[in-house]
């Protein structure tokens, strides 16, 4: 037979783990798994008092596997119905791992996003088939097919990447991960969640693992302890998200941990089907450790598969000290420890559940005790192979190096699988946000409800978590959770007022700074540019301090409009007010904020369908749409307010509560006054001769309608500036026009803008 080299044109590139979910024994998300670990507890008990089906043995237990969200992914209750719960699971978990790792599921839509899932178990389908053919239904076929339990997520998710379910045993999920990885490695993927489930929800499989021989009689793992007897069951699921590692470096991803190297193989023969083979399990870590390109006394952890059996035990030690037992010296021994003395064997999810206990203390730079270790197992040469079993909570035993660990699973059928891990140190310092004044924390969901529950969990979330920035929590709420119709804010310059707007926003009550209610359907999205009356002294200060998109933007409009003028825009914005109040500059000052505002705005990605503006902010969006460039718009804008402040004619302007048919009325008969613009159907401006326009104030007023004189230096919109309109015309007829970019609404006709002429 004909040896085939192995491929070498795969790439080698290291994966990163940015994201992570579970739902696991008493560990609702990998938070809660870690405090558990940290905390040496054990999850095993006796089944749920919400579970009477269930063998009345020890094991680890979720408390329902019944409740599912169901009109979150657009399905229906029939068909939730007929779904096996371990593909409900599975969904919510893609989609909170995800969000862990802060991306929002729809943007992954349409593309070549892999799912992988390691699933063994049909026990629904068992269930289901209790009830004969009265229990097949429409939607049975696709509720029962293992494969969809991957397929589904692809479905919903709208991915394009492979998507498998995977069954090799007990080793499924962690086959899952290196499947994964090797579809990221080739470009068949670009983004990879992988994972596992297993739920118990039948007695029949538990009864034949029990008389297979497999299961502890005590109820208890004790992995590489001289009680070694079998395993406890245990159920869950979990899921790592998983990127190439410059990919997500690139991405400003948080990163758990890296994968640098993973092999699977089978025993092939041995003494029988189920008895594991010493040398399939030395060349599976070789091989990942090859691959991986790390040295046996450069691993410090490894994540057993550590069933606690008296076959299995001693010959996975000894394969771990013919392996990676080389080099070390008393004191270096390689540490080892098994999760499954937590949460017991979740079987066709124990890999990933492996991985997940490996990678949470890589995160946290501890290791964490293995439970249930009192006497050696005689039959395992501890001091030989040269490891030893974690029993407490420490640092790892040489941090001040690179955190090297391995994780195994071992199938029963002999298809064993090794990944190996390590910690990233090189992630780029996250900049400190500067103090934001009122922080918004964004909530959304699918209904009123959905929006409230959210808001508790993010209370418990981050009551636990005091060290986390109000700000940086609004800014991942905002944009790395997906976006659902009904919404809330809560607002709050301190931690305090927003965890009590939370509370009220979970509990139902009203509070003074929290909105709640449900988008409009998306449309499109238009900027009002605003003319003189909305300046202030310092506008723009902040935000040239705090925000360096404006300030760049901010300095260059100004120098183009400094051309124009006899002293710097920049020191009259600042600290002359009187100088700020008059035409020549307020327009010119207007502009450039305006204009670093859309600046500032595109760089966050908020872009308008449409423009208007009103008097000199139409000539803003005339500039930002593309119509002059920033010289010619400079030029124009200061034309505009050196004309208007020469005009020497004096006048006034009020604004009233009335529509334009009630004020017509008013007008009628009396020359020197305009209408200077109609804001709406019940506000209209009028300027003009000053005693023609304070006639019109009082009508209004005799006839209770609110009217306002306005602080202006002159009756702009009206006949008193008709004198500058050809020396104005004149400078216009200098510049050069483009086509719009983006539609300029005309704010005389309300139409679009077909061509911007000089006489416009």
């Amino acid at each position: 037979m004909v040896e085939i080299p192995e491929d070498t044109s795969v790439s080698t590139e290291a994966i990163a783990i940015v994201g992570a979910s579970c739902r696991l024994p008493h560990a609702e998300n990998p938070a809660q798994l870690w405090r558990l670990l940290r905390d040496g507890r054990s999850a095993i008990g006796a089944p749920p008092a919400s579970r009477p089906g269930l063998p009345d043995r020890p094991g680890g237990h979720l408390d329902d596997v019944s409740g599912f969200d169901a009109g979150f992914f657009g399905i229906g209750p029939r068909e939730a119905e007929s779904m096996d719960p371990q593909q409900r699971l599975m969904l919510e978990l893609a989609w909170e791992a995800l969000e862990d790792a802060r991306i929002v599921p729809s943007s992954l839509a349409d593309t070549r996003t892999g799912v992988f899932v390691g699933v063994i178990a049909d026990d629904y389908a068992a269930l289901t088939h209790q009830r004969g053919a009265d229990g097949i239904t429409r939607h049975t076929l696709t509720g029962l097919n293992r494969g969809i339990v991957a397929n589904r997520i692809s479905y919903t998710l709208g991915l394009h990447g492979p998507s498998a379910a995977v069954d090799t045993g007990q080793s499924s999920s962690l086959v899952a991960v290196h499947l994964a990885v090797e579809s990221l490695r080739r470009g068949e993927s670009t983004t990879a969640i992988a994972g596992g489930v297993n739920l118990n929800l039948v007695p029949d499989s538990t009864i034949g693992a029990e008389r297979f021989g497999a299961l502890s009689p005590d109820g208890l793992s004790f992995t590489f302890d001289a009680r070694a007897n079998g395993y406890v069951r245990g159920e869950g699921g979990a899921f790592v998200v998983l990127k190439p590692l410059h990919a997500a470096v690139a991405d400003g991803d948080p990163i758990y941990c890296v994968l640098h190297g993973s092999a699977m193989n089978n025993d092939g023969t041995t003494e029988g089907l189920t008895v594991p083979s010493p040398a399939g399990q030395q060349d599976v870590l070789r091989q990942a450790y090859e691959r991986a390109q790390v040295a046996a006394e450069q691993v410090q952890y490894v994540e057993l598969h550590g069933t606690g059996t008296k076959v299995g035990d001693p010959i996975e030690a000894s394969a771990l000290g013919a392996v990676l037992g080389d080099g070390r010296v008393t004191g270096a021994e390689l540490r080892v420890g098994s999760v499954k003395t937590n949460v017991g064997h979740l079987e066709g999810a124990a890999g990933i559940v492996g991985l997940l206990k490996a990678a949470l203390c890589i995160r946290h730079r501890e290791l964490v005790p293995s439970l249930n270790f009192e006497t050696p197992n005689p039959d395992i040469p501890f001091d030989e192979l040269k490891i030893a079993v974690q029993r407490g909570v420490e640092p790892w035993p040489r941090p001040d190096e690179p955190l090297y660990a391995g994780v195994s699973s071992f199938g029963m059928g002999g298809t064993n699988c090794h990944v190996v891990l390590s910690d990233w140190r090189t992630e780029p310092a996250v900049e400190g946000l500067p103090a934001p004044g009122v922080v918004p924390w964004v909530v959304s969901g699918r209904s009123a409800e959905a929006v409230a529950a959210q808001a508790g969990r993010l209370r418990s979330f981050l009551e636990q978590r005091p060290e986390l920035d109000v700000a940086a929590v609004g800014r991942s709420l905002a944009v790395s959770r997906a976006r659902f119709d009904h919404r809330a804010v809560v607002a709050g310059e301190t931690r305090e007022e927003l965890l009590a707007g939370v509370q009220a926003l979970a509990e139902g009550k009203p509070a003074a700074r929290v909105v709640s209610g449900r988008a409009i359907p998306a449309g499109r999205v238009a900027f009002l540019f605003s003319g003189q009356g909305s300046q202030r002294v310092g506008m723009g200060r902040e935000l040239c301090a705090s925000e360096p998109v404006f300030a760049a933007a901010f300095e260059k409009i100004v120098a183009a409009l400094d051309v124009h003028l006899d002293r710097s825009l920049t020191a009259v914005i600042g600290n002359e007010p009187e100088l700020l109040e008059r035409t020549l500059f307020t327009q010119p000052a207007l502009f450039a904020v305006e204009v670093a505002l859309f600046r500032l705005l595109a760089h966050y990605g908020v872009e308008p369908d449409y423009l208007v503006g009103h008097s000199v902010g139409e000539l803003a969006a005339a500039h930002v749409s593309g119509v002059l460039s920033l010289d010619d718009a400079a030029r124009l804008v200061c034309a505009r307010a050196r004309l208007m402040d020469e005009v020497t004619a004096g006048g006034a302007m009020v604004a009233l509560n009335a529509g334009e048919e009630r004020v017509s009325q008013w007008l009628e008969g009396r020359p020197g006054v305009d209408v200077a613009g109609f804001n709406s159907p019940g506000s209209t401006v009028v300027s003009g001769d000053e005693a023609a326009v304070l006639e019109v104030l009082e009508l209004a007023r005799a006839e209770g309608v609110k009217a306002t004189r306005l602080k202006v230096s002159h009756a702009f919109h009206s006949a008193h500036l008709d004198a500058m309109l050809n020396d104005l015309t004149e400078v216009a007829r200098e510049l050069t026009y483009s086509a719009p970019r983006i539609p300029v609404v005309s704010n005389v006709t309300g139409e679009l803008v077909d061509e911007f002429t000089p006489e416009y």
